[in-house]
């Protein structure tokens, strides 16, 4: 059994395989689908491990233990990434409409390039940098990922064409 310690202010419920964690800074839930995993909330941890006699192995005993922890961080402190636009002739403009990221004039084309936001993922444009933040790790990561999909330039040289949006900080 590995053990992940609860902090103060933190509430964590397991109901079988799924997890419920409730913060300061809002709440997160997963369900974890794995043959032969056992998980308890007691006192001021949580406890996972795999059943007697499954073929289960320790290292997705220890992914499982990594994304309570992720889960636990993402409803006190949460996750933050940056990203900086650059671009050398044609200016580009971003907006958010419900869950895509737009981008307009990108490398000068006349069609907007769209990446889409997961989960409940916030995203706020202050002029050539861009703020990606959210209680979830993965799905601000997948967020980033998807926007650094959207602007991958293809086509063309990637020694002389540069632009995008790249992550500088997070």
């Amino acid at each position: 059994m590995k053990v992940v310690s609860i902090p103060n202010g933190v509430n964590v419920q397991v109901s079988g395989k799924k997890v419920s964690v409730k913060g300061p800074k809002g709440s997160v839930e997963r369900v974890f689908n794995v043959k032969g995993l056992v998980m308890k909330a007691e006192g001021g941890s949580v406890a996972v491990g795999k059943e007697k006699g499954s073929k289960l192995d320790d290292a997705t005993v220890g992914s499982i233990t990594s994304h309570v922890a992720n889960m636990i961080i993402g409803v006190t402190k949460g996750y933050e990434k940056k990203m900086q636009v650059i671009y050398a002739h044609f200016p580009i403009s971003m907006e958010v409409k419900g869950d895509k990221f737009i981008l307009k004039n990108f490398i000068g084309e006349k069609k907007n390039r769209e990446a889409r936001i997961a989960g409940s993922t916030k995203i706020v444009v202050k002029g050539q940098e861009v703020v990606i933040s959210g209680l979830n790790k993965e799905d601000v990561g997948q967020t980033v990922a998807n926007i650094r999909a959207a602007v991958k330039i293809r086509n063309r040289d990637p020694r002389i064409f540069q632009d995008g949006l790249y992550v500088v900080e997070g």
